[in-house]
C-alpha cells in the first residue's frame, strides 16, 4: 500500500493555513501574536488533558485509540464484506446520529458520486443505502426500490433502545418474516459487547452476525470503529487506509505547541472567535465528495459543545452553531451574509489540491467576451479559482476564514481529516471546561418521546407535558 511509505505519506499531509484569522490581514479585527501566545495555558492544559485521559472508557475517550487496536477486527470486517458484495443487491443501514452520519460521509467522499446508478460490474458492489429517519414517506419508498430478501440490513445501535432504529428493525424483520427469509440472514448488528436489546434479540434468533460499538465511543466519534467501517468495507473502501491516515494525524498532533499541532491550532482559533462573539462556525467545502463530512461535522461540533454547565458545575451555555455549506453552490446563496452581514461567524474552508478528475473547458463563444474567456481552463481551475477568490472577498471585508486543504481525496487524506476534526473537538471542549462527551440535551428529547408514546415508566413526565407544557389556544392562530 502506498500509505505505508513515508514520502507518499507526507506528500498527503494535511495543511492548515490561518493567515486570514491574524491581524496581519485582517488589521484590528484579526488576532495578534500576543493573543496567540496569551492562550498557551489554556492550549497546554486542553493538550494535557487529551493526553492523559487517551483511551479511557469511562470519559468516553476511547476513540483516540481506533487507529490502533483493531486490526483484527478489521479483518473479520472485510471478509464479512467480501460476502455482502458476492450475496446481496443492497446494502441499508439503519440507524440514526453518527451511526448514520458518518457512513454518509464516507460514502459521498470516497465513492463515486452517482454510485447507486452505475452498473454492477463497474461499481462490484450492492446499492448503498442509510435510512437515518422515521419519516414514513421515506422508508415506503425505500422499499419500492429494494427487496428486502434480496438485501443486507446493518442495525446500528449500542443500547438497541434507539427508537428511530429500533422501529426500523421491527419493520423490516416483519418484512423478511413474511417473505419466508431467516432474519439472521440478511441482518448485521453493531451494537454492544455484551448488552442491550440488540444481543437479546440475536440470542433469540440463534444468532446474528454482530459487531462491537466499543465502550469508550461514543456515536459522533464512531465513525473509525466498525459503525463505520463495516459500511465502508462493503463499499470496496480502503478502510486500512482510512486508519492509517487517522494514525498518521494523531502523530502530528502528538506536538503540544500550537505552532505544530494542527488540531490544537484549529481549536484555539474556534475558542478565540467564540470568546470575541463569533457564534456561528461555518464549515465550506470545495467539493461534492466532500459535501456531508459536513453534515457529521456539524453533530460532532454542535453535540460536543453545546453544553449549559462546567465540569465544575457553573452555568456556562456555551458552544458554536456549526452551518452547513457547499462552495461553489453557496456562494449564490450564503456567502452575500457572511460577507456583509453580522461579525458573528468564522468560515473555515475545505479545499483540494488536486481532484480526481480535471475537466477541461472547451473553446467557444469567442465573440462573447463574458463566456469565452473560460475556454482552455479546466473545472478544477475554476473551483480553485472560486474557492480562493471567497476567502479573499471574506478577508478584504474583515471575516474571519481558515483553510484545511486535502492533497487529494482518498482514504488516507479523510481518515486524517475525520481524526484532525475529533481532535479539535476534545480540546475545544477542555478549553471550554466541559463534559465534550455526554449529550443530556439530547436525551430529555428522547425521554419526551417515550413519554408520548406511552412508554412504561415515563408517567410523569406525559402528565407533565399534558399540563404545565400543554399549548394555550390563544397563542394558536
Amino acid at each position: 500500500m502506498a500509505y505505508k511509505t513515508k514520502e507518499w505519506r507526507d506528500s498527503m499531509r494535511l495543511v492548515l493555513d490561518y493567515n486570514n484569522v491574524t491581524d496581519k490581514f485582517l488589521g484590528e479585527k484579526g488576532f495578534s501574536k500576543k493573543q496567540f501566545k496569551d492562550m498557551k495555558a489554556k492550549a497546554d492544559h486542553a493538550f494535557e488533558f487529551v493526553k492523559q485521559n487517551r483511551g479511557k472508557d469511562e470519559l468516553f475517550m476511547g476513540w483516540t485509540e481506533l487507529p490502533y487496536n483493531q486490526k483484527e477486527i478489521v479483518a473479520d470486517i472485510l471478509a464479512t464484506a467480501k460476502n455482502v458484495r458476492a450475496k446481496f443487491e443492497n446494502f441499508v443501514v439503519l440507524g440514526i446520529g453518527g451511526s448514520a452520519l458518518g457512513p454518509i460521509a464516507i460514502f459521498q467522499a470516497l465513492c463515486h458520486l452517482h454510485y447507486n446508478e452505475l452498473p454492477k460490474k463497474i461499481r462490484k458492489g450492492p446499492k448503498f443505502y442509510v435510512e437515518d429517519n422515521v419519516d414514513p414517506v421515506r422508508m415506503k419508498e425505500l422499499l419500492d426500490v429494494v427487496d428486502p430478501a434480496k438485501t443486507c440490513f446493518n442495525v446500528i445501535s449500542k443500547s438497541g433502545a434507539t427508537s428511530e432504529t429500533m422501529t426500523q428493525y421491527l419493520i423490516i424483520a416483519d418484512l423478511l418474516k413474511k417473505a419466508g427469509v431467516n432474519i439472521a440472514d440478511n441482518m448485521i448488528f453493531t451494537t454492544d459487547a455484551a448488552r442491550g436489546n440488540l444481543n437479546k434479540i440475536s440470542a433469540e434468533l440463534g444468532g446474528i452476525k454482530s459487531y462491537v460499538l466499543p465502550d469508550g465511543v461514543g456515536g459522533r466519534f464512531s465513525e473509525l470503529c466498525p459503525v463505520g467501517l463495516l459500511p465502508a468495507a462493503v463499499l470496496g473502501i480502503d478502510v486500512n487506509g482510512m486508519l492509517a491516515g487517522a494514525a498518521y494525524m494523531d502523530k502530528i498532533c502528538s506536538k503540544r505547541s500550537i505552532d505544530e499541532n494542527p488540531a490544537l491550532m484549529a481549536a484555539t482559533i474556534q475558542y478565540m472567535a467564540m470568546e470575541s462573539g463569533k457564534n456561528v462556525g461555518v464549515l465550506m467545502p470545495y467539493s461534492d465528495n466532500l459535501k456531508y463530512i459536513s453534515d457529521w461535522y456539524a453533530q460532532l461540533w454542535a453535540e460536543s459543545l453545546g453544553k449549559n454547565k462546567t465540569l465544575d458545575g457553573q452555568d456556562c451555555n456555551v458552544g458554536q452553531t456549526p452551518v452547513k455549506t457547499l462552495g461553489v453552490t453557496d456562494q449564490h446563496s450564503q456567502v452575500q451574509l457572511y460577507t456583509e452581514g453580522p461579525f458573528d461567524k468564522i468560515v473555515t474552508f475545505l479545499s483540494v489540491g488536486h481532484y480526481k478528475e480535471v475537466s477541461p473547458i472547451a473553446h467557444g463563444c469567442e465573440n462573447i467576451p463574458d463566456v469565452g474567456f473560460l475556454g482552455g481552463h479546466t473545472m478544477e481551475e475554476l473551483i480553485q479559482a472560486e474557492n480562493k477568490a471567497t476567502a479573499f472577498a471574506l478577508t478584504k471585508a474583515g471575516r474571519m476564514n481558515y483553510t484545511i486543504t486535502l492533497p487529494e481525496i482518498n482514504a488516507f487524506t479523510i481518515g486524517q481529516l475525520l481524526f484532525l476534526f475529533e481532535l479539535q473537538t476534545a480540546y475545544t471542549g477542555a478549553m471550554l471546561n466541559i463534559d465534550t462527551f455526554n449529550q443530556p440535551g439530547v436525551e430529555a428529547g428522547k425521554k419526551a418521546t417515550f413519554a408520548l408514546l406511552g412508554k412504561a415508566g415515563y408517567e410523569a413526565q406525559k402528565e407533565e407535558m399534558d399540563g404545565a407544557y400543554a399549548p394555550d389556544p390563544k397563542f394558536i392562530i
